[in-house]
């Protein structure tokens, strides 16, 4: 077989003969402000990783009030954070970054999606990148007419990959419906430094906890399997943490309320629980193969989880061994109700799976073999 010629140092990424180590750049929703959103945990874990392998990285977010007000990162770890009031004011940074990079990437629900867009397309040297976090999300709206405004006039045809949150058949519609040439999952992930099993916290300990921002769509399995359970079981401690919960929300005297659980106290959060609830948005849990960061946040600190059901479920957690899976009340009171080795011999199950294929540093190898393919 003839050896391959040496890689180019002026070669385009995607191309196969990419660069070792990759500047990326990247216009997203948030990673300053773990309130109210999915997106900045999982970020800081990612950037983390992909600046560990070497890589460089600049993310830009606008610094938007609602973030401003509950911020809880302010420097980026190994990574350039660079807020932004307006458009206008990112631009000639952009520029800047964009001059020498290899990679750039817009994300779902970035405020300013489109202005990135045509930015990044305008640079021929640049791996084109869409990051849709919220797949099921996007396309639902879509069913419903809605206008998706992070979503350009001709969806994804000019971008070079897409990047999917959610994998299945969410993959062929981003192909099929919004013209995607390639599309790939990168699901959520766990930073297994930040997360493991730590000591209860006496303001969580709770025979079930939920931890997730208040969502319409999820409320329904809420009901079933947490609120439900609380009402069977008035004897048992019941704990939610998240925001944006409305003030009509079904409470009972058995269940404490923590308006918001910032991301350092997470594993205390979870390893108070006997047992923590996973709870799919409706969006996510139609099309399937849809993890939340949270699933494996839970695994990671070896916390058994009970969750809802979703196809594809399985792909990451094996269900009666590693997760335990409910469709109704009584199903999630017999979780609770099973013996305490048993739950932690599950919990253990779990983070074994959680550190060997759903890390942050596991997902950052992914990503860049997706930029190199």
């Amino acid at each position: 077989m003839n050896a391959a010629p040496p890689a180019s140092p002026a070669a385009r990424p995607g191309s196969g003969r990419v660069k070792a180590k990759q500047k990326i750049v990247i216009f997203g929703l948030t990673v300053s402000s773990s309130w109210g959103n999915g997106h900045a945990t999982l970020w800081r874990a990612l950037l983390r990783s992909l600046t560990s392998l070497g890589h460089e990285v600049t993310f830009f977010e606008r610094d938007v009030p609602y973030y401003a007000a509950h911020r809880d990162l302010h420097r980026g770890a190994g990574y350039e954070l660079l807020l932004y009031r307006t458009w206008a004011d990112a631009l000639p940074l952009a520029e800047d970054a964009l001059a020498d990079a290899d990679v750039a990437v817009v994300t779902s629900y970035c405020p300013d999606a489109n202005l990135a867009t045509e930015l990044i397309l305008s640079k021929s040297h640049l791996l084109h990148v869409f990051y849709d976090l919220d797949t099921p999300v996007t396309l639902d709206r879509l069913d419903a007419g809605e206008r998706v405004e992070y979503l350009p006039p001709d969806a994804f045809a000019r971008f070079d990959l897409v990047l999917s949150f959610t994998g299945g058949r969410a993959l062929d519609e981003l192909r099929t419906r919004l013209g995607a040439r390639r599309a790939v999952p990168l699901y959520g992930s766990v930073d297994a430094g930040a997360h493991h099993p730590v000591a209860p916290h006496p303001r969580y300990v709770s025979d079930l906890s939920y931890l997730g921002t208040y969502a319409a769509d999820r409320q329904e399995g809420v009901e079933r399997l947490f609120l439900g359970a609380a009402r069977a079981l008035p004897e048992k401690r019941f704990v939610v943490g998240g925001s944006q919960y409305p003030s009509e929300f079904p409470w009972s005297d058995n269940i404490w309320f923590f308006q918001h659980v910032p991301p350092p106290e997470h594993p205390a959060f979870y390893c108070s629980s006997n047992v923590t609830l996973n709870v799919t948005r409706g969006a996510m849990a139609k099309r399937g193969y849809c993890p939340s960061g949270r699933l494996f946040e839970a695994a990671a600190c070896g916390t058994p989880i009970l969750s809802d059901t979703f196809d594809g479920l399985d792909t990451f957690f094996e269900p009666g061994r590693e997760i335990l899976l409910a469709r109704t009340t009584d199903e999630a009171i017999d979780a609770l109700q099973r013996p305490r080795d048993e739950l932690a011999a599950i919990g253990t199950a779990a983070r074994t799976r959680a550190l060997a294929e759903h890390t942050s540093d596991v997902r950052a190898q992914q990503m860049i073999e997706a930029f190199e393919n």
